[in-house]
């Protein structure tokens, strides 16, 4: 009987596990699969993303976002220029993706692995399956330092830095203070770039501390560009060009970074305009600017170009094939150059399109392709460039601003990060393009 007794509880208990274990999965499940639709969904926790998850909560709810971004820090990218030169700090340039992260939206710590947007439903790699109604794509893009031959294992060695990534943004600081005679060799890539102008501003920078420091008639600075011009807008250029001139600098278009033998110190750059031709640079510096590319998980997504990039419109930045998906900022194939001021511009077309969309209309607010490079010339001067699509100057300031200037640095140094961490990300800060009007007295 006591035997009986106990089989038959111990039954009710096996049975009351079973239901709660049913229960449970039912109640997870279900849950999953309500909490992982929304309205919207971003996938990035860059500038592009964390701006448009603002703007969206706005429109549409917090509950009814989600940003999704594996990263635990946020960085503000255009201070590494001034990181790589002494002026800034690395922990000066970074806060917590937490703390950016609009309230209330739902973070994924997760990245994005798999695309199906027919079916409008995204991947990540935690294995989370989200459905949206609208799919806004701000996954930046990748930095190639494997795609020069000897790089990787030549960034273990000093008097090597880039500031382009966080790993490598100290050492080009490194390299600067131990410089003592020799070549300081500054390349650009044969591929697209994300603030190409940073590329050549570590150059200006090097050559003022040498002076500062006594030690620039030693030194032999060189700048090694892939691109046939300096800068892509020729008012900057030439102003550019009488800056190199007055300074001694050595610039050689058309000659891109292939190898680096970093334990005999050379750069080995291929001459563009001679296939087979390539040319030995020794150095006692070497800042490099690593070729970049698309996310490569767009590839075979559906959504890229031919070039790998995030196929959109370029005035309404809306998907040309997927009238619910949408692009910001580096991951897009827009023929622009790719910088945070872009950015900025992007998010209130975007906020506009994606409105008119919701409401099944047609998108009204044009994108013109503005962009903004500060080209920090010193360290206390900068040559503020911004120009539209077609290169042409689109300036907001009514002065000349391929001059350089000592408040156009300011802007650069100290105004601009506040303006990105209580503006841009907020999704309080567009642009500049109404402050122009006034400034232009509504001429421009």
């Amino acid at each position: 009987m006591a035997s009986a007794l106990t089989q038959q509880v111990a039954l009710v208990r096996k049975c009351n596990r079973c239901l709660y274990s049913v229960r449970s999965h039912f109640h997870t499940s279900s849950g999953l699969s309500s909490k992982d639709h929304y309205k919207v969904v971003v996938l990035g926790g860059g500038s592009g993303g964390i701006a448009m998850g603002a703007r969206m909560k706005r429109k549409v709810g917090a509950e009814h976002v989600a940003i999704v971004e594996p990263s635990e820090m946020h960085y503000y990218q255009p201070m590494w220029t001034l990181v790589g030169a002494g002026s800034k700090t690395i922990s000066a340039s970074g806060r917590s993706t937490a703390s950016v992260m609009p309230s209330g939206v739902k973070w994924i710590k997760s990245r994005v692995v798999k695309f199906a947007p027919k079916n409008n439903t995204v991947f990540t790699e935690s294995g989370k399956e989200i459905s949206y109604d609208y799919l806004v794509v701000a996954l930046g893009l990748q930095l190639h330092y494997e795609k020069i031959k000897g790089l990787p294992e030549g960034l273990e060695y000093p008097k090597i830095g880039s500031n382009y990534s966080l790993a490598t943004v100290e050492k080009t600081w490194k390299a600067l203070q131990n410089f003592k005679e020799g070549n300081a060799v500054f390349s650009f890539p044969n591929t697209p770039v994300k603030c190409a102008g940073a590329a050549q501003k570590i150059m200006y920078l090097t050559d003022s501390y040498m002076r500062k420091t006594g030690k620039r008639s030693k030194a032999n600075i060189i700048y090694n560009t892939s691109l046939p011009v300096l800068f892509g807008v020729k008012k900057y250029a030439d102003a550019l060009w009488e800056i190199v001139k007055s300074r001694d600098l050595n610039v050689n278009l058309r000659h891109n970074l292939i190898e680096v033998r970093a334990d005999k110190q050379e750069a080995v750059f291929a001459n563009l305009d001679k296939p087979g031709e390539t040319k030995v640079f020794e150095y006692e510096m070497l800042h490099v600017t690593p070729p970049m590319g698309p996310p490569t998980v767009l590839k075979g997504s559906s959504l890229e170009d031919e070039g790998g990039w995030l196929d959109v419109n370029k005035e309404t930045l809306q998907h040309k094939t997927f009238s619910n998906v949408f692009g910001i900022g580096d991951c897009t194939n827009l023929p622009t150059s790719k910088s945070a001021a872009a950015v900025a511009a992007q998010t209130a077309v975007l906020d506009r399109t994606i409105t008119k969309v919701m409401k099944k209309e047609k998108p009204d607010k044009k994108y013109d392709g503005y962009t903004s490079c500060p080209l920090v010339t010193s360290y206390n001067t900068v040559i503020l460039a911004e120009f539209d699509y077609d290169g042409h100057p689109l300036e907001t300031f009514p002065v000349d601003q391929s001059k350089e200037s000592r408040i156009m640095y300011h802007m650069k140094a100290d105004i601009m990060p506040h303006l990105y961490w209580h503006g841009l990300l907020r999704g309080l800060w567009g642009g500049p393009g109404p402050y122009r009007k006034i400034m232009h007295l509504g001429m421009k």
